[in-house]
């Protein structure tokens, strides 16, 4: 397989990419779906990621949608040996708000149920919640793992000093350890992970796995001016990036395009790749034609020059 790397320090390995599952009973139907998950593992992908939450945002859906039509796939395609399941609890109430350890138990049965598994590969904190204390929460989260319900436990959307307190609460071994990080992270939305964040990573070797890697599609070159801006139901941030640095981004993408031959979505993806402790960003496609672009992020090397100039246009 292509590049397969650990992730972490745990005994996971996965491809340098990560097939977002947020449109999957969403934008794309069921068949769309099924035929974009056999793509990927056919590619050479490992990993999907969802949440209990997706898509809760749609009018008529409840969230679990996303989960339903993987576990469907799982069960028809008999492949969950060949796949890595992610899957996020706290946007989605159950049994409680949040990170309430009744709400972590109940929406990790929920999960396991929709998806058709007896295991989820990496669990995530959705979202930080400060209401309950740290050690109840990753108590919860440690009777999952004992139970051989969760493998690895990850944090999406923590800042550095709760991620850090997290972390401290584990060095004992007494509850279990945060080992990936799911920040937002990509080329024009930088200084929520770079910096205090990205460096306690690196040092303390937890993995991150950053979503909106194509900053919804900004990336791919779809919104070049405000008259593209109607493309798609997910061009909500494109505005903010077309008035600011994402012109300059553009077209030093396009300079390395020109270069490399590769789809400027591949070259936001393989800049990521190569970020420090970054092991895959993750990254979603509606349909098979849309995945080709993706998966060619798994084998583009970009140059040092090519890396920095991509860096300073956004910077």
């Amino acid at each position: 397989m292509t590049n397969i790397r650990r992730l972490g320090s745990t005994d996971l390995k996965i491809a340098p990419l990560v097939l977002g599952g947020n449109v999957f009973g969403w934008t794309a139907d069921k068949a769309e779906s099924f035929a974009v998950l056999d793509a990927f593992i056919d590619a050479g992908g490992t990993m999907i990621d969802t949440a209990d939450v997706y898509s809760a945002w749609v009018d008529g859906h409840r969230g679990g949608e996303s989960e339903t039509v993987i576990g469907e796939w799982l069960k028809t395609s008999n492949r969950r040996d060949d796949v890595l399941i992610a899957t996020k609890v706290g946007m989605l109430p159950v049994d409680g708000e949040k990170l309430a350890p009744s709400n972590i138990a109940a929406a990790c049965e929920a999960s396991l149920r929709r998806l058709g598994t007896d295991r989820i590969d990496l669990y995530y904190a959705h979202q930080d919640d400060d209401a309950v204390p740290q050690e109840e929460i990753l108590a919860a989260f440690g009777k999952l793992i004992d139970a051989g319900k969760i493998r690895v436990l990850g944090a999406s959307n923590f800042t550095a000093a709760r991620l850090k307190s997290a972390v401290d609460l584990s060095r004992d071994g007494s509850l279990p350890r945060i080992h990936v990080l799911q920040p937002e992270y990509n080329l024009v939305s930088r200084k929520s992970f770079e910096g205090e964040l990205q460096d306690f990573c690196a040092v303390e070797n937890i993995a991150a796995l950053p979503y909106y890697g194509l900053a919804a599609g900004f990336l791919t070159g779809k919104y070049r001016s405000a008259d593209d801006l109607g493309k798609s139901v997910r061009s909500r941030s494109a505005r903010e990036q077309l008035e600011g640095k994402g012109p300059a981004v553009l077209a030093a993408m396009d300079q390395v395009a020109m270069e490399t031959g590769a789809p400027l979505a591949a070259i936001a993806l393989a800049w990521l790749i190569a970020q420090s402790a970054v092991s895959a960003p993750i990254a979603s496609a509606r349909t098979v034609e849309q995945l080709p672009d993706l998966l060619a992020a798994m084998t583009l090397t970009l140059t040092e020059d090519q890396l920095a100039r991509l860096t300073n246009a956004g910077a």
